[in-house]
């Protein structure tokens, strides 16, 4: 795990000092060392920056920037197998001077080129310099798991593992993309492949990337799909053999991410994903895993003791801290730095929390996510599979005529339930769905803060909507349903820009390495293909991943309300936060950049400090985003 930046000047006017710099913004992602390399080319000239957290092969052999022949490669991520592509290279004639799976990265391109990736698991951001085809070739891992965000404007072309290494170049234009603060005011975050700054891109998860220096043309090639697999017939297989299968497989996709030279550890929260993990990996273990649990001294938010109650059944090293409401506002003030691209998911404060638990003891975590992408855990999906054909089935002229009825009568006119949490929310949703209750429609309701008219309002320019994987109509009808649509929408948005950054900048903001074991290629592309019934069974979310986890860990244990590690961001915003509310949301910040309507933020602001408690929301996308802006921007 590492962070990986680098520029393409066309004016040569970038020096070894700016890439020096650039790597020198993200200390965090790799305490144990940093270089760089800088070349000078007649037409352009070239810097590649690498910042190391050690896990596979410690010794200074395994540095990057790394050469071989005329390729040089910097390199953020595992490859978990590549000791097995590595014995198929040495077979070929290879041979190798380190035990790193970056030299195997570079040995299996200039062997096979491009389609060596289709060999590889694991995650990964990749820069490789080809300096005899004068090509640089970026390439995302699959699902995302590793950042990769890239700009070019004015034959400048910068790289890096994370936005704050782009800006620390002096030409880098902080031209804010008005489109993408709607995106993330409707989602908390900025959906790919746009970023929050014009000319700036996030690589796709899955792509590649070749850059021809010569005649400064860009190819971006995708190389995987996750619908590939849902668009195939589904498999004709019982349900215990497709529960024995899918052992298997998820056995081997989390073996392979306990491969590392360092301590490796697993975050335990008690829900079913974690749980599986840890049960998976304890079961064949002679020595005791190591989980961490971050717990809340608010036991209506606290699933410590089920965490605990677990590890002691399965017989692990359990580690548990609880947190305080102090140690978590604390940490607010830094998120803008780590999360440099505004960001509004509050779960990344108790992510950040259990990182900085778990980097005591490991170098290595392994994290749950994806589990709910995969095998139908939101629910989301609930919601729609009941209420969805409920409405469709309402004729067309009817919810018309419900939906202008709606519009005639304000939720503010309606007696008593104006006064109710949520309901002028729900009022305006629920106009939305009368009038196009689709799976699409429905999975946005339930998925935005801001409603389009609200951003509408809010914004002092209109803004166009971002063409986004959200609208994709990439599954075939044929193979049509709507748990799967919504998974497979999930999988390409939500899990990419929320969890997956979540996580990446958490983990990373304490120098741990965080690793996805959900997200082996394997796992999905046999998933996709597995009945719906499989996975959501009679209302019942994740079935088959909780008959697995049964096997190992009592029913009785595991069926329990979910509660998860809560941050109380509605109270804080009310209390402790309400100065900060104030001052960012304050006329005086917002005139700053004029991208809000002063009267509609002002609005909102006193609606919610009396009463209309249901906005807290919506205050605390804006604050995240008031906050991002002074520390990058102002």
């Amino acid at each position: 795990m590492c962070g990986i930046t680098g520029l393409i000047d066309f004016k040569n006017k970038s020096t070894l000092a700016n890439i020096k710099a650039m790597t020198a913004s993200m200390p965090h992602r790799g305490p144990d060392g940093n270089s760089e390399h800088f070349i000078e080319k007649g037409s352009y000239s070239i810097g590649l920056g690498h910042r190391r957290l050690s896990i596979i092969d410690l010794s200074h052999a395994a540095d990057q920037p790394m050469f071989y022949e005329d390729l040089t490669i910097v390199f953020n991520g595992e490859i978990y197998n590549y000791q097995e592509i590595r014995a198929e290279l040495i077979q070929l004639g290879h041979t190798f001077v380190t035990h790193s799976d970056t030299e195997v990265i570079l040995h299996s391109w200039k062997e096979w080129g491009e389609t060596c990736i289709q060999k590889w698991h694991g995650m990964f951001a990749i820069a490789i310099y080809d300096s005899s085809k004068e090509q640089i070739i970026c390439i995302r891992d699959r699902a995302g798991v590793k950042p990769f965000n890239y700009y070019f404007n004015n034959d400048l072309f910068l790289f890096g593992s994370e936005l704050k290494c782009l800006m620390a170049h002096p030409a880098f234009e902080k031209n804010i993309n008005a489109a993408a603060v709607g995106s993330y005011l409707q989602y908390g975050y900025v959906s790919g492949p746009y970023t929050i700054f014009e000319h700036t891109h996030k690589l796709p998860p899955g792509h590649l990337m070749k850059f021809n220096l010569k005649s400064k043309e860009i190819e971006l090639k995708q190389y995987w799909n996750v619908y590939t697999y849902y668009n195939q017939p589904k498999l004709d297989i019982s349900l215990n053999e497709a529960i024995t299968e899918t052992e298997k497989i998820l056995e081997k996709a989390f073996q392979y991410r306990m491969v590392a030279d360092v301590p490796v550890g697993v975050f335990l929260s008690g829900g079913y994903d974690s749980s599986c993990v840890t049960a998976l990996l304890q079961k064949n273990s002679t020595e005791k895993l190591k989980t961490f649990t971050i717990g809340s001294t608010d036991d209506k938010l606290n699933e410590a003791p089920f965490a605990k109650q677990i590890a002691q059944h399965l017989g692990t090293d359990h580690t548990e801290y609880f947190c305080t409401s102090k140690e978590a506002l604390d940490i607010i003030p830094e998120l803008p730095f780590y999360y440099d691209e505004p960001f509004a998911d509050s779960s990344a404060i108790p992510t950040i929390l259990v990182s900085r638990l778990a980097r005591r003891e490991v170098t290595v975590a392994l994290s749950a996510d994806a589990g709910d992408e995969i095998f139908a855990g939101y629910n989301r999906y609930d919601y729609v599979s009941r209420y969805g054909n409920k409405l469709r089935k309402i004729p067309a002229f009817l919810r018309k005529t419900m939906a202008t009825g709606m519009n005639l009568v304000s939720s503010e006119q309606i007696p008593v339930l104006k006064n109710k949490p949520n309901f002028h929310s729900r009022y305006d949703k629920l106009k939305n769905l009368l009038l196009d209750p689709s799976p699409n429609e429905l999975l946005k309701n339930l998925s935005i803060v801001f409603s389009d008219k609200e951003i509408e309002n809010i914004m002092n320019k209109p803004t166009k909507s971002l063409i986004t994987a959200h609208t994709s109509d990439e599954l075939k009808e044929a193979f049509y349903d709507e748990v799967s649509y919504m998974m497979a929408i999930d999988y390409k948005t939500y899990m990419v820009d929320d969890i997956l950054q979540k996580v990446d900048r958490a983990t990373m903001s304490a120098s741990l390495e965080g690793r996805e074991p959900f997200l082996d290629q394997s796992i999905i592309e046999w998933a996709a293909r597995l009945p719906i019934s499989y996975k959501y069974h009679n209302g019942s979310k994740k079935y088959i991943l909780k008959q697995i986890v049964h096997k190992y860990i009592p029913q009785f244990i595991m069926e329990r309300p979910k509660m998860g590690f809560g941050i109380p961001v509605q109270k804080w915003l009310s209390a402790e936060l309400k100065p900060l509310v104030e001052t960012y949301l304050g006329e005086k910040n917002l005139q700053k950049h004029g991208l809000f309507n002063t009267a509609t933020t002002n609005k909102l602001v006193k609606d919610f400090f009396n009463g209309r408690t249901e906005k807290y929301l919506q205050i605390w996308y804006l604050l995240m985003f008031q906050m991002w802006y002074e520390k990058w921007v102002d």
